[in-house]
């Protein structure tokens, strides 16, 4: 502990030393990125791990620490399967009335993870049901229908940003109401983005002036394609995407208004980015979004 402050040039406090204090007949369990130890306690037949509480020092030494010395003493089953599926604008009890008279493989169960504003849909079971799973997993995909986001982990940032650089285009991105989200969690993914602008207040007034600040942002930046979010005028909020082919505006309104403003702003970042996806997969960039109602579109 008193190399890992040194290193970094500080000194280590003494309430810092009481992380060193760890039972006599206790096996220390290393912590490679923190300085909290853990450490293995034998009681009766039974092994008891004990860990910093900070999720990524935790997820480090499970990997690396923990799991390694439980297969050393055990014979672990293999890692269930799980194939994931997130999705956007349906409520979980209206994939729910489809999805739970599926039947299953043994062993096999079906969970819905419900997080404002996507609900993942988790298949999980014995790895040897893998191929029963996977046919299974094709009605899931199917009732998910356009409003599947993405599969696995990757992230919806993360495909966009596949998609355009498959396709060698640009975006720019334009935003108000969002505050710059829309552009970090872009960027975060390293999407091919040409430049942007953020407005603290800039009342758009019509779908039409905001597809030309739309098409001016685009023009600025030399990009393939704009999105821009304008700000939000009592319950009104208009988003616009520039394209090659043509521009898309679309106003909307919450019909629930009792979530925070941070989750306002999360669920339209992920309506402007789930208008560039659709458009990539050659839809129409409208969708329906469950409790949001659509106020204008620009025909």
């Amino acid at each position: 502990m008193e190399a890992f402050f040194t290193e970094r040039g500080r000194v280590m406090a003494p309430s810092n030393r009481k992380q060193a204090q760890i039972p006599a007949s206790a096996e220390v369990v290393d912590n490679p990125i923190g300085t909290a130890c853990g450490f293995m306690l034998t009681l009766n037949r039974c092994l008891m791990f004990f860990t910093p509480g900070v999720p990524s020092e935790f997820k480090r030494m499970v990997d690396e620490q923990i799991v390694p010395r439980l297969r050393e003493r055990f014979s672990v089953a293999s890692a269930p399967l799980c194939l994931r599926l997130t999705t956007f604008g349906r409520s979980e009890s209206d994939l729910a009335n489809q999805l739970d008279t599926l039947p299953l493989p043994e062993g096999v169960v079906l969970g819905y993870r419900s997080s404002m504003p996507i609900i993942e849909l988790k298949l999980t079971g014995p790895a040897s049901q893998r191929a029963a799973m996977e046919s299974a997993w094709e009605t899931v995909r199917s009732v998910a229908g356009e409003n599947a986001l993405f599969e696995g982990t990757q992230g919806l940032p993360a495909q966009l940003a596949q998609r355009l650089a498959e396709k060698g285009l640009t975006l720019a991105v334009g935003e108000s109401f969002t505050a710059g989200l829309l552009h970090w969690q872009l960027n975060a993914a390293q999407v091919p983005l040409s430049g942007g602008a953020l407005w603290s207040q800039t009342p758009f007034a019509t779908l039409t002036v905001l597809a030309k600040v739309a098409n001016r942002l685009a023009d600025e930046h030399q990009s393939s394609l704009a999105l821009v979010v304008s700000d939000r005028q009592d319950d009104r909020l208009s988003l616009a995407l520039h394209t090659p082919q043509g521009t898309f505006a679309r106003a909307i309104s919450f019909n629930v208004t009792r979530y925070s403003l941070q989750t306002h702003q999360e669920v339209v970042a992920i309506l402007a980015m789930n208008m560039l996806r659709r458009l990539l997969n050659g839809w129409s960039p409208y969708g329906g979004h469950g409790w949001i109602s659509v106020v204008e579109t620009l025909e």
